[in-house]
């Protein structure tokens, strides 16, 4: 075989080691999310956290590495890639303890802090792939920038190829744990490979020890890390139905016998419960929503945006013979629904992203139950003006629409609560507010708006409802809001006091475990 055709084969074979690590850095990175947010929440400081130490780990990559390997005699490809490929076995394993330990940090920096032990070190491994790649595929110093330019592209194209693959395919057929470990085998054997070249070619005796003994360590850390992900079970105080890992979170269902409870969890969010004996709905709210029909008698057809356990679809379809829509973004949370807390669907069944679903719906609705913000993360692309005038759109005529909040009552550091109110009043005329738990701070909101005013008064309520309902009237001063747009949404930020209480009560009924794979 020729030189020119050998060196061909080389690069060939150096490009594509380029385009695997450069791959498996966006695998690792958007894994990341789903490693943590089952304890910090999907939220947006979760992803700045993942996609800062990227960069930061990159960053020191490409400098480390590129002194490396001008400092080297030979390269030493196969041994960071190995190192890597260890490193990123370790990410499933350090988990539960890295989340436990950061957790006193708060949700901003305990995020950070986790992101940054957990990942940087594989990242930047990777990281230091390039200016390796560079170094070996330079014979001439009036080739660098050709050489450098050559690597990177085709670095870039292997992250594009690992985020689509990973999204499109991979992570809808195994669990994040499962995707870590394939990672870090596929790479440990990628290193072997390439230390068997090294050893040929280069006369690097030591790289195919090096990689053979890594490769060891690496397989021998397997078990330890497939037992580390076994379902937590909580002993005699909680025992978990139900675990699914969908695209969205964590899904699980939980019975708590010591209160009756049985709760439908995402990540580190409760958005459902009912009686494990009688399988009766025990969020509050529903008590003020399940009114609303009674309000303006004779609605026919509804929809709920958040389907969470189901409950109101019984109780609109029972009370008053409503045919209600669901949607629901996550199919784990419709089938957890369906097999654990009885929910049938008594109108279209839709699963699909709010936002996009929408805008395909044909009106027109009585009631629009919009219940997306219960959780400990906050859709914030969901409260809009643009999305509530989305939602008016579908609305008859006297159609009522309710937005179920969850916030805090009290504190002028509160200012969720009136950006809600504020953009609520931006899109209809007519909005009245309730308060589900009087007396507590941590609260259900449960905001009515139409185009016509609410009439606490109705014929078709009874009076101990009216003074039941009238109780819970609750006033916002709307002028210290915000307006909440798609251009500009702080909503995330103004909850955190709120996520960092839903995994706070989590901790509290069930340990950190759970919260933690």
């Amino acid at each position: 075989m020729s030189n020119n055709v050998f060196n061909a084969l080389e690069r060939s074979g150096l490009y594509l080691t380029v385009f695997l690590t450069g791959a498996s850095v966006m695998v690792i990175e958007l894994l990341g999310t789903r490693m943590i947010a089952p304890f910090y929440g999907a939220s947006l400081y979760v992803w700045s956290s993942l996609i800062s130490v990227t960069m930061m780990a990159l960053a020191i990559g490409y400098f480390i590495g590129g002194r490396w390997a001008d400092r080297a005699k030979r390269a030493g490809l196969s041994l960071i890639i190995a190192l890597a490929a260890v490193l990123t076995l370790l990410i499933p394993w350090l988990t539960r303890p890295v989340l436990l330990a950061t957790d006193p940090l708060g949700l901003r920096l305990g995020a950070l802090a986790s992101a940054l032990i957990l990942f940087f070190p594989s990242l930047t491994m990777l990281g230091m792939v390039g200016p390796f790649a560079i170094k070996l595929a330079t014979s001439r110093l009036d080739g660098v920038g050709s050489s450098a330019g050559s690597i990177y592209a085709v670095s870039t194209l292997g992250s594009v190829a690992g985020t689509l693959f990973l999204g499109f395919y991979l992570f809808p057929l195994l669990g994040s744990r499962e995707i870590f470990i394939g990672t870090g085998v596929f790479l440990l054997l990628l290193s072997v490979s390439i230390a068997v070249f090294e050893q040929k070619r280069l006369a690097m005796n030591s790289a195919i020890i090096s990689s053979v003994s890594l490769l060891v360590i690496g397989l021998g850390l397997l078990p330890k890390i497939v037992d580390a992900g076994h379902l937590h079970q909580g002993g005699d105080k909680f025992k978990v139905l139900s675990e699914e890992e969908s695209l969205y979170g964590w899904v699980r269902v939980i019975d708590q016998p010591a209160r009756n409870l049985r709760m439908l969890t995402s990540d580190a969010s409760m958005i459902g419960a009912a009686g494990i004996s009688d399988g009766g709905n025990r969020l509050s709210y529903q008590d003020i929503v399940g009114l609303i029909p009674a309000l303006r008698p004779g609605m026919k057809r509804a929809l709920i945006v958040g389907l969470g356990a189901g409950k109101m679809v019984e109780v609109l379809r029972d009370r008053y013979n409503i045919e209600t829509d669901t949607l629901e973004i996550d199919p784990a949370v419709a089938g957890a629904a369906s097999r654990y807390f009885g929910f049938n669907p008594a109108g279209k069944n839709i699963i699909g992203d709010a936002r996009y679903e929408i805008r395909h719906l044909q009106g027109s609705y009585d009631l629009i139950i919009h219940d997306c913000f219960t959780g400990g993360s906050e859709p914030s692309h969901l409260l809009t003006v643009e999305t509530l005038q989305q939602l008016k759109g579908l609305l008859a005529e006297r159609g009522i629409l309710a937005v179920n909040f969850v916030s805090f009552a009290e504190g002028r550091d509160n200012l969720a609560l009136p950006a809600v109110a504020k953009t609520v009043d931006q899109v209809f005329p007519q909005q009245a507010l309730f308060i589900s738990e009087p007396g507590k701070d941590f609260n259900d909101f449960i905001f009515l708006a139409s185009e016509e005013p609410i009439d606490l008064e109705s014929k078709s309520l009874f009076a101990d409802q009216i003074d039941w309902l009238k109780q819970r009237k609750f006033q916002v001063d709307k002028t210290r809001g915000v307006l909440l747009t798609d251009n500009l949404n702080p909503l995330e930020h103004l909850q955190v006091k709120k996520s960092e209480h839903y995994r706070s009560v989590l901790v509290d009924w069930f340990g950190a475990d759970l919260l933690v794979r």
